[in-house]
């Protein structure tokens, strides 16, 4: 049976990683790994950490290069045959998240499990601001720019051996040119989870203002070049303000 190593990346995160490592408390799933990298943090987050991570199996706190170069730490020490990733502004959605993860699992010919998201308001997060619906990582939806929500994405380690890890220099989108990267040079066999996994606190790095979300489209479309993935700018652009638009009106649809 797969063993699971999920991953917390953090750095100055006291305001909300109570609640990331609460809700992996509660998880039902009753035997995984839980790594929390810290980046040296020096606000009280890694007090919180050793107050309530009841599931903590292990935690390292020192400076980093940034959150890929955290998930790279996490990646190489961890030890399970599946990794997944929760962010420290990120809490999962209801208890059985694990379970039903590690549940698809089973089927040792699976690669790679992903579900999807909603991006609640950063104080009320019982108000849901955009509903994530992830599409089918296929070489055209990659193309055209879509690809899974990251925090409910849990690959097999072979992926890993296959694809490298996170790439530093890409600091706005290192996450989406990881998955371009796996999803566009090697045949993977994914199941979809129709349910929102985890809730997202809106306004970080790479999902807040016109600016932000700009800078990593562009570092998005420099991926693809890089990769060899073509496919026209204009194109592009359209299919990311739809989905932008299909998320917010899920999002209306969503709150009472």
């Amino acid at each position: 049976m797969a063993r699971l190593s999920l991953i917390t990346a953090c750095w100055n995160s006291a305001r909300t990683i109570g609640d990331t490592v609460r809700s992996v408390n509660e998880q039902t799933l009753p035997d995984f790994e839980y790594l929390i990298i810290d980046g040296a943090s020096n606000d009280d987050t890694m007090a919180i950490v050793a107050r309530e991570g009841k599931r903590v199996t292990a935690a390292l706190s020192e400076p980093d290069k940034g959150i890929f170069d955290a998930y790279n730490k996490g990646i190489a020490r961890s030890t399970g045959d599946v990794i997944g990733f929760l962010n420290s502004d990120d809490f999962y959605a209801s208890p059985s998240v694990l379970a039903d993860v590690m549940a698809a699992f089973e089927d040792e010919t699976v690669d790679v499990v992903y579900g999807d998201l909603t991006y609640v308001d950063p104080v009320d997060t019982d108000k849901i601001e955009r509903v994530w619906r992830s599409r089918q990582p296929t070489k055209a939806n990659i193309a055209r720019g879509h690809h899974p929500a990251h925090p409910t994405l849990f690959l097999r380690r072979r992926v890993y051996d296959l694809a490298g890890v996170f790439d530093l220099g890409y600091r706005q989108a290192g996450d989406v040119e990881f998955m371009m990267r796996a999803f566009h040079t090697l045949e993977l066999k994914w199941v979809y989870l129709p349910k929102i996994m985890v809730r997202m606190r809106s306004g970080g790095a790479t999902g807040g203002n016109f600016a932000s979300l700009m800078r990593q489209n562009r570092a998005v479309r420099k991926a693809q070049a890089d990769l060899g993935i073509r496919y026209p700018v204009i194109g592009f652009a359209i299919h990311k303000i739809v989905d932008r638009l299909q998320q917010r009106l899920r999002g209306r649809m969503a709150t009472p």
